[in-house]
């Protein structure tokens, strides 16, 4: 383990996070609030560590192998997380810190899980900094790290796999920070797209800053206690719905459009399988709502808005699903689990994974019936290697057994119901947000006990960093040099 590199790029990560950090200070004094102090003091904490670091701690070393880049990815999360909270406290926002701890981790990890009742009455820096959370997390502040940091490309690979999401991470281009860029640029323009039509929607200019950030990182933060549903405009449902459905497309995707590759898109085996889940579970939802809302019109237009917000896991809500039939209810609980695709903001088990298990199983199932035939399963026209078939399996058993027994851990307390807390556990583990019961839409995590939100704090950040760098994290032999 090369801990001096390790701490290197954590000290960048607290400067960046200051810098971050800022922002929220400036729209306090837009809307004289009086909370910068609650920003300005871990802003100033985070300087002083960063600069320090800079200072005292230059490693000989800056080759960075896939140890370390798991180690950095997840301590890197722990500490924005840790920091990130305090200004929730000092506000009195959540002054239990458990609490704003959750609220923070929720927002890093795109989850939009959240303990606050009421947060049309927290202070615009707040619900500002919630929002921002969840852009942050969406494409990855270590992402953020290789884009803008110069001389960084030095077994930065294993940093940006330990990070993004999907079975298998690689480089648009030859140069790691710029394929860094490349994303962040993709991210930055569909953002500001989506803030531009919902000016022209005439929604509020901080509303739709705020919604624009949440949908972009996939996080369904709001700033409204109803959430999307409180504006009543179909026009924004249908715009915001159109994003979330966006934004869980693997970015890879619009980069080969930028490039004309327009042939390799058509034959993306994960984008046609996502558009074929999100339209047939739309008119299934639609169709079991009907008698619901009277209206076939009005049945696909929350079908749908619910289907783009769970299947990409934003967790926003244009009404209350959790009133709706059983049927509808399974239909958004598998979307919970499968998530969008790979190489997006969106959380869940990620539907390229679901294909390269498919695709083996169906190898395997042919070999036991003419063990001598040779068949090589393929995704896009590309082999499937035996590495990522391996990881894949691996993926799924360890991503199966954890959420067995945070349900079982943090049925514990009996504070719900069993619908409530495999709800509550496949919501945070995929990075959802709502549930069903206690945790619904129109509902919050406030009642579990501070030992069920630690529980569910370490299935966001499992669910978001894909597991691995959580676990390795606690494995005696990372420490090793």
């Amino acid at each position: 383990m090369n801990y001096k590199a390790v701490t290197n790029v954590l000290g960048k990560i607290l400067f960046l996070l200051a810098v971050f950090m800022t922002i929220p200070i400036v729209v306090d004094l837009i809307y004289q609030e009086n909370t910068w102090q609650a920003f300005l003091y871990p802003v100033i904490g985070c300087l002083v560590v960063s600069i320090a670091i800079n200072v005292f701690i230059r490693p000989k070393k800056t080759v960075l192998h896939a140890k370390e880049g798991f180690v950095i990815v997840a301590l890197a999360w722990i500490i924005i997380s840790l920091i990130g909270a305090i200004p929730f406290v000092i506000t009195k926002v959540l002054p239990n810190y458990m609490n704003a701890f959750f609220e923070t981790v929720a927002g890093f990890t795109t989850t939009g899980a959240s303990v606050i009742a009421d947060v049309e009455s927290c202070p615009h820096s707040i619900l500002f900094w919630r929002s921002f959370t969840n852009w942050i997390g969406g494409m990855g502040i270590l992402v953020f790290v290789l884009a803008i940091t110069p001389n960084f490309d030095s077994g930065s690979i294993h940093v940006l796999r330990a990070e993004s999401t999907g079975p298998n991470v690689g480089k648009l281009v030859s140069k790691m920070s710029l394929t860094a860029r490349i994303l962040y640029t993709i991210y930055i323009v569909l953002t500001v797209a989506l803030f531009i039509m919902l000016i022209c929607g005439k929604m509020p200019v901080f509303d739709s800053i705020c919604a624009s950030l949440s949908t972009a990182g996939t996080g369904g933060f709001s700033v409204r206690n109803a959430s999307i549903g409180a504006y009543g405009s179909t026009y924004y449902d249908m715009v915001i719905a159109i994003f979330m459905f966006l934004f869980g497309i693997n970015f890879s995707v619009f980069y080969l459009i930028l490039v004309g590759s327009i042939s390799r898109v058509l034959r993306n085996e994960e984008l046609l399988t996502y558009v074929i889940i999100v339209i047939v579970a739309t008119f299934a939802i639609a169709i079991d709502i009907l008698s619901v809302y009277g209206d076939f019109g009005t049945a696909m237009h929350h079908s749908f808005f619910q289907v783009a917000s769970i299947v990409s896991t934003t967790g926003f809500s244009s009404t209350d699903f959790n009133t709706w039939p059983t049927f509808a209810k399974m239909i958004l609980l598998f979307l919970m689990i499968t998530g969008a695709s790979a190489g997006s903001t969106a959380g869940g088990f990620k539907i390229a994974r679901g294909i390269v298990l498919a695709k083996v199983a169906f190898v395997d199932l042919r070999k036991m019936l003419n063990p001598r035939v040779v068949v090589c399963p393929k995704l896009n026209g590309e082999p499937i290697s035996t590495e990522t078939a391996q990881t894949t399996k691996t993926y799924i058993i360890t991503y199966f057994a954890l959420m067995l027994v945070s349900f079982l851990l943090i049925s514990i307390e009996n504070y719900g119901d069993v619908e409530t807390n495999i709800s509550a556990v496949v919501s945070c583990f995929n990075n959802i947000g709502p549930g069903f019961g206690k945790v619904g839409p129109t509902s919050t995590y406030f009642g579990y006990s501070w030992f069920s939100k630690l529980i569910l704090c370490l299935d966001m950040l499992a669910g978001r960093l894909e597991i691995f760098p959580i676990i390795l994290l606690f494995h005696p032999t990372t420490w090793k040099k």
